[in-house]
């Protein structure tokens, strides 16, 4: 049981580090896309209120929140290998 709750512990540390790793990378990302984006079109905006409102969008999209599967892939992997080792 304690062998379990440590794993556990141990894969919340690891995953919450690659979850963080992944969003500045990702966001950094996106900012230099929306960066190169404003230099090609020169829209009205200014480039730092242009690129703060597609960061603000970006937060909200679809990529953002498949950066999720970081959590939830390898723990359910990691639960359906208990089982079907244990029970099956």
């Amino acid at each position: 049981m304690f062998g379990l709750l440590r794993l556990f512990v141990v894969l919340m540390v690891l995953l919450t580090i690659v979850y963080w790793a992944l969003v500045f990378y990702l966001r950094a990302g996106e900012r230099d896309r929306l960066e190169a984006e404003w230099e090609a079109e020169q829209p009205p905006l200014p480039r730092e209120r242009y690129v703060e409102i597609g960061i603000r969008d970006y937060q909200g999209s679809l990529r953002r929140k498949l950066l999720w599967g970081v959590y939830i892939v390898p723990i359910g992997t990691i639960c359906a290998l208990i089982y079907f080792v244990n029970y099956a």
